[in-house]
């Protein structure tokens, strides 16, 4: 029997239990007074803090759990002694409320009895979240929600489950500017199942609250115009302006303060301060009031420098960059002694750790203060020269270690360098096996004292290689095309059978094959490389092997004539090498390669012959840099240089053949004795004599946030060594477009500028010699590694010339858009543009050629 007794104490502390439920010390001071009430009622005394032989245990209150598995997980058995209270009691008590399936729990003592004890557990279950129902937005807002929060069900319905996903609603709409969020939750019972509950959420955005007005006062030296540019993200209401909106985000406003200290601490006004601000809400709109202090400008006063050893003063002066005389600048002052927003900026902090100095430390101190002028000292703790000791790389589940550790600028017992971490983990970015957005040097066991620091490389795997299958309609008839990139191949696990998932993959080689075909062409390639050759060097080796064929169409049956074909086969091979000098950024190539030109009947007008055959053995040299950022599909800052030539041998000058006397010559005659230009366009092109130059550049700006812009430029020339044989018909410049081959299969070489049709600014027989330049402006939508998006915006200007005469880098075709891409690790890279050619496409045509449509696929602009 359940003993009660009511009694003034015991109202009390039911009434203290509403505003104290679920609190374990409420608890165990009701256990105490139960117990003490309890055993006033006995007929066998009960003494508080004896122990007591347990009897029996049960549990009331219960729906959905069973009465046993509650009574297992409490540890309390038959016949145990326990002690009555006692902690093994608040142990059990606060082990039970964090299942955070209870609303309330208490002990009941019923029976105590020649050292024997019975207890009774009474239990609240919390209900079970059955279904929910969100009011008041959208479908896509609604489903947002949901994926970000805990709704969902069989979630146990908690109060601080329905308090936090209040507070996330309220929160989550405040940031786009709806201050005036309410949201109400119901629990309501669901009849259907026992002990479940329905959660109704209501949400009212109200009105959006913009800031209508932003007002300063105590500024006397600066407009409040300047001012209110220098809140970048805090801005008033402005007709026209959609990439800023005048919401009100508190943490963006804080922010925005401190970036008004900041500009005048820029200007000398070291001492400005904002003395009162406030916000004001009146109908949905907000008005802003900023009350500064300016105070007096000042300027750099002596600069000396304390506990420097290593370097002299007039070295740190040098690196430091402020001289006595100089407007006093706080921010400029802070980077320069150490930048935390470039890791590899050029400060004194940097400047230490970057030869070995991780554990110095380095504080600007203002010694004096002489009317206007702040006179320093540098304090420098230089400690001692640390150096790496432990290597390791996690996180690497294809790619093969020692791939990864030969690319690793950070060797084990090397001088501590914080530029060469930088550096390894843009190598490793560039490698195009891992996230670039993910990998993370850790410092691991920093000993001051031993002087050496532990690096490890965290990596997170990516797709690393791209298949390409697809069928489509194009150059007159259907294509398919199948394509296959292992960008971490592995020729040593070709022997491993277990290996093949589908390839063997994780030595870093690179290996891809690529078939095209329709009724009119066919084309077929393979490629290999090893960018460590021997394993040793970063000596990159590779080569290639291709073959097209492109039939002739026939315009009176719409058919491929199989007699009518143009075939080209080649073979190439080649070196790379990472230079040191002038830095190692740059990287010199050479190759050599071979192509077989064979026409059969294959008139087109592009050619003089259509019958013959041409040879071209070629030697070509890349001399380039690149030292982009991290991540290679978007680069946020870094450059790309590279210039090449492509040579022939020069065959006049030793096959003693005079090319202006060849149509005098009965060999080269038709039956009419008049010269066959055919056949001496064959005689001058059987081996094909060259040279090609070309150079491109690419920099890439970080301008704000991640907006990017890209500059870029690129010129090419093909040129002959006698002009008695004249320019090859053969690799040259086609401009316009896409960039892609559109089917041409004759050697041609395609260059993109958008708003145009495709290879429409060279004339039919190609350009010799072309110039380009863009500017596009890009911002990324997502870095994931399963796909990284970004938009961009462009323009861009080039031509196609026949001859260096015509060559005038200022008549040039316009152009501008906007597009998208998208790069997935096993697709490659897709895009879209939308192009406007400001100019048009033929001569002695005024108006503008207009829009065009530009897809994208596995290629770059």
């Amino acid at each position: 029997m359940i003993i009660k007794k009511e009694t003034e104490d015991l109202e009390k502390l039911i009434n203290k239990k509403k505003s104290l439920e679920g609190s374990i010390n409420y608890l165990l001071i009701l256990l105490v007074t139960l117990f003490s009430l309890n055993s006033l009622a006995q007929e066998t005394s009960y003494i508080k803090g004896n122990e007591y032989i347990l009897k029996d245990v049960s549990v009331s209150g219960l729906k959905n759990f069973n009465e046993q598995t509650v009574i297992t997980y409490t540890g309390l058995k038959e016949g145990q002694k326990i002690r009555i209270p006692g902690e093994q009691i608040s142990a059990i008590i606060s082990k039970l409320w964090k299942l955070d399936l209870f609303s309330d729990i208490n002990f009941y003592l019923i029976n105590v009895q020649d050292g024997e004890a019975s207890i009774q557990i009474d239990i609240k279950e919390l209900p079970t979240l059955s279904e929910f129902k969100i009011t008041g937005l959208k479908k896509s807002k609604i489903e947002t929600i949901v994926s970000e929060t805990e709704l969902k069900k069989g979630k146990k319905i908690t109060e601080n489950f329905i308090k936090t996903t209040k507070n996330y609603i309220v929160n989550k709409y405040k940031k786009d500017g709806f201050l005036n969020t309410k949201v109400s939750i119901n629990i309501l019972p669901d009849s259907s199942e026992v002990n479940f509950s329905k959660m109704l959420i209501k949400v009212d955005l109200g009105e959006r609250v913009k800031i209508n007005q932003i007002n300063f006062t105590g500024n006397e030296i600066t407009k409040s115009s300047k001012l209110k540019k220098k809140m970048k993200k805090t801005k008033t209401k402005l007709f026209g302006r959609f990439w800023k909106k005048s919401k009100f985000i508190e943490k963006e406003y804080k922010e925005d303060l401190t970036s008004i200290l900041d500009f005048y601490k820029e200007k000398g006004y070291r001492d400005a301060r904002i003395i009162t601000d406030s916000v004001i809400t009146d109908n949905n709109n907000i008005t802003i009031n900023i009350d500064l202090q300016e105070g007096n400008k000042y300027y750099f006063g002596d600069i000396s420098f304390l506990g420097n050893s290593v370097y002299s003063d007039a070295q740190l002066s040098r690196a430091l960059g402020l001289f006595k005389g100089d407007t006093y600048n706080g921010v400029l002052l802070k980077k320069r002694i150490s930048d935390n927003t470039k890791p590899d900026g050029e400060d004194l902090s940097n400047l230490y750790q970057n030869n070995g100095y991780l554990f110095s430390n380095i504080n600007p101190v203002e010694v004096s203060v002489e009317n206007d002028t702040i006179n320093f000292e540098i304090r420098v703790v230089e400690g001692k020269p640390a150096y790496f000791n432990k290597i390791t790389v996690v996180g690497n589940t294809r790619t093969n270690d020692h791939v990864i550790y030969r690319e690793l600028r950070t060797k084990p017992g090397n001088i501590y360098s914080k530029s060469q971490i930088v550096r390894t983990v843009r190598e490793l970015g560039q490698m195009g096996f891992f996230d670039p957005e993910q990998i993370s040097p850790d410092f691991k066991n920093v000993d001051p004292n031993a002087g050496t620091v532990d690096i490890e490389y965290g990596l997170v795997e990516k797709g690393a290689s791209q298949v390409e299958l697809q069928g489509g309609y194009g150059g007159g008839g259907f294509i398919g095309t199948l394509g296959l990139s292992f960008n971490n191949f592995s020729v040593r696990g070709l022997k491993d059978k277990s290996a093949y998932k589908p390839l063997p993959m994780g030595d870093g080689q690179a290996l891809s094959l690529r078939l095209q075909a329709n009724r009119f062409y066919n084309t077929a390639s393979f490629s290999f490389s090893e960018p460590w050759l021997g394993g040793r060097q970063p000596v990159s080796f590779s080569t290639s092997i291709s073959r097209t064929k492109q039939y002739r169409y026939d315009y009176f049956t719409g058919q491929a004539n199989k007699n009518q074909f143009f075939e080209i086969t080649g073979a190439q091979i080649g070196l790379a090498k990472k230079l040191r000098v002038p830095d190692d950024y740059f990287q010199l190539s050479q190759s050599i390669g071979y192509q077989y030109y064979n026409l059969s009947n294959y008139y087109t007008g592009l050619f003089t012959f259509g019958d013959g055959k041409s040879n071209n053995i070629f030697y070509q040299v890349i001399l380039a840099r690149d030292n982009t950022f991290v991540n290679p599909v978007f680069p946020l800052g870094g450059s790309q240089f590279a210039i090449s030539a492509k040579l022939s041998l020069p065959y006049s000058l030793f096959n003693n053949i005079d090319y202006d006397d060849l149509e005098n010559q009965a060999e080269y005659q038709n039956e009419d004795g008049d010269p066959d230009q055919a056949k001496i366009d064959q005689e001058k092109f059987k081996w094909l004599e060259f040279y090609k130059v070309k150079f491109n550049g690419t920099w890439y700006t970080r301008l704000v946030d991640k907006f990017v812009l890209k500059t870029h430029a690129e010129f090419g020339f093909l040129g002959a060594y006698n002009n008695k044989r004249g320019i090859i018909p053969f690799d040259r410049f086609y401009l316009g477009g896409d960039g892609m081959s559109q089917y041409a299969m004759d050697g041609r070489e395609t260059v993109a500028l958008r708003g145009y049709t495709n290879q429409s600014l060279s004339s039919q027989d190609g350009s010799t010699i072309y110039n380009k330049f863009s500017l596009e402006l890009r911002y990324p939508i997502t870095l994931k590694p399963s796909a990284s998006i970004f938009a961009l915006t462009f323009l861009e200007s080039g031509n196609g010339y026949d001859s260096f005469r015509e060559f005038n880098p200022f008549n040039a075709k316009r152009s501008a858009g906007l597009g998208i891409r998208i790069f997935m690790p096993a697709f490659g890279l897709l895009g879209i543009d939308f192009g406007y050619g400001f100019d048009s496409q033929f001569a002695g045509d005024l108006n503008a050629h207009g829009w065009e449509t530009h897809f994208v696929i596995g290629q770059n602009f």
